[in-house]
Parts: C-alpha cells; sequence; structure tokens
C-alpha cells in the first residue's frame, strides 16, 4: 500500500491512496485541470483511478469532485449527509457508506468514522491493504476517544496540523473566525495532534505526515517540531503536505 498527497490547505486538499490495482482519491478541492496535472506528477491517469472517497462538503474537498467525475467516469462515494448538501452535483456512479461502518473499494479495506466538524456527516478514514494500515485525520474540532481506537495500531498517518494556537490568537482572522478554527467543531491544532500521537501506539509508524496547514496560522517549522517532540524523533523525519506542491509516494511495507 501507498499514498501521496496532491496538495493539502485551506485552497485545495486531495490525497491518493493505492493498494494493489485499487487507486481511490480521497477528497478533490481542486480544479480539473489542476488536478489532472498533479496526478500526472504522480504518474497517475484520471481514468485510472477506481473511486472518489469524500470526506465532507466543503469546497476544498469537493470543488473538483464532481466535475472530475463527470469527465472520467469515476464513481464518488460519500455519506447520505455529505449528498444531502448538494455540493458534488450529478455524478456517474452515487454510492454511499455509512461511517460507523466498514467496507472495501476493491482491494482497499475502508474503515470510515465520524468526526467533530462544521459539516453535515464528515468522515475520515483507515484504509488497509490486509497488512497495513494508513489513517487519514483532518477537519476535526477535538479528538474523541473513537478517534483514538481508530488510529491506535497505524503504520502511517496523514494528521491535520491546522494551527498553532499562538499564531491563530495574533492573527488577522476575525474573532467569529478564530473561535471558529479553534473551536470544537473547527480544526486540530499542532498541540492537539501531539497529543494524539502521544495516546496511541506509535511503534509501527513508519511515515507521518503533517496536513491541512494554514498558511496564515502555522508554518511547516511549528508543526513538525510540536510532532517531533511527540515521537521523540529527528524534525526531519516528520513530511509535511503543502498547499502548493505534491507530497510524492511513501510506500508502507
Amino acid at each position: 500500500m501507498r499514498f501521496a498527497c496532491l496538495g493539502s490547505g485551506s485552497r485545495g486538499n486531495a490525497t491518493v491512496v493505492t493498494a494493489g490495482c485499487t487507486r481511490v482519491l480521497v477528497d478533490c478541492g481542486f480544479s480539473v485541470r489542476e488536478t489532472e496535472r498533479r496526478l500526472g506528477a504522480l504518474g497517475i491517469a484520471p481514468a485510472e483511478l477506481t473511486a472518489i472517497l469524500v470526506t465532507h462538503e466543503h469546497s476544498d474537498h469537493v470543488g473538483g469532485v464532481g466535475a472530475l467525475a463527470r469527465r472520467h467516469g469515476i464513481p464518488v462515494w460519500a455519506t447520505q449527509g455529505t449528498w444531502s448538501h448538494g455540493a458534488l452535483g450529478e455524478v456517474p456512479q452515487a454510492r454511499f457508506f455509512n461511517c460507523h461502518t466498514p467496507f472495501a473499494i476493491d482491494d482497499l479495506a475502508v474503515d470510515p468514522f465520524p468526526v467533530p466538524h462544521d459539516a453535515r456527516e464528515p468522515s475520515q478514514f483507515v484504509f488497509g491493504d490486509g497488512a497495513r494500515r494508513l489513517g487519514i485525520l483532518t477537519d476535526s474540532g477535538y479528538i474523541t476517544p473513537h478517534i483514538v481506537r481508530q488510529l491506535a495500531d497505524c503504520h502511517a498517518v496523514l494528521l491535520e496540523c491546522n494551527y498553532d494556537e499562538a499564531m491563530l490568537a495574533a492573527g488577522p482572522y476575525p474573532a467569529a473566525l478564530k473561535q471558529r478554527v479553534g473551536g470544537q467543531f473547527g480544526h486540530l491544532s499542532n498541540d492537539q495532534a501531539a497529543a494524539l500521537l502521544g495516546e496511541v501506539d506509535t511503534s509501527g509508524l513508519q511515515h507521518v505526515v503533517a496536513a491541512h496547514l494554514s498558511e496564515q496560522n502555522n508554518t511547516p517549522e511549528l508543526a513538525r517540531a510540536a510532532l517531533a517532540d511527540a515521537l521523540n524523533c529527528e524534525v526531519d523525519w516528520i513530511a509535511v503536505a503543502s498547499q502548493g506542491e505534491v507530497l510524492d509516494w511513501r510506500a508502507i511495507d
């Protein structure tokens, strides 16, 4: 199993996860042209995608989903709540999942789980190939016990580090937006992400990727430092998914 990030941040998110012949795109917040360009950098043609799996309906996660699916005939999976918002539009094949029920997309096992976020029925995922597990967690206001259980024994994690608390407090956002970002239905801070790593077994981790960093309220250096401190590892071992560049393939052995 392996994964790569097309980009992550408030202006667009997309991650590719593969196992065997299965290639799943998690979210698509970029235009079709930009998504095709970034997939090409990873050696993937859009028509090779098995499915698009949607976490929730916010535009930085679904802005390109409908158009990409229609152009290339790709099935789209989402919760009923996400579909009910209408942001995905018409797609060639609409599939539904329950965020409490594991399912499979060909060679890839998908274990969804609910998260506290200001969306209709948001979900995040743990992916497996029968031997290894990849956890993806972004767009969550806080860490629930269920999230801890889901991510307890992953071999790789892509983990939201949206903001540094001091930068958010002193930054340019209006008070209401600061409250939304830092609230229980907003995003995870560096400290919250680090605290999660302190609650799970990290002995088998092969990759940790900090994701969904705010360009106004965080820096890669601060995110790396927080996660490295929690893991007692070198700062450079922590990867960071950026908004503007593709994060290349990470293989989970």
